[in-house]
């Protein structure tokens, strides 16, 4: 039963984050006259490609990471040997 909650969690939060990705994907091409306006003025205005980027990559990353979970890929644990 855990396992199918397990599941269900993961499940959703593939949704979401996969719906997440789309928005910020399709905000940015419809918009790009604007975007490429406010990033190339200079001044404070040049943390505004690294900001997009590093959302982009959480929101990103956050559904590829909750793809691979879903598909039942995990990352292998590797036994620690203490001396």
């Amino acid at each position: 039963m855990a396992q199918s909650t397990t599941k269900k969690k993961s499940s959703a939060r593939l949704i979401i984050s996969g719906l997440a990705s789309i928005a910020l994907f399709t905000a940015l091409f419809s918009n790009q006259e604007l975007v490429s306006n406010l990033f190339t003025r200079g001044g404070l205005y040049a943390l505004l490609p690294i900001a997009t980027a590093l959302v982009f990559s959480y929101v990103h990353g956050s559904f590829t990471g909750d793809f691979w979970t879903a598909l039942g890929v995990e990352a292998s644990k590797k036994k620690v040997e203490v001396k």
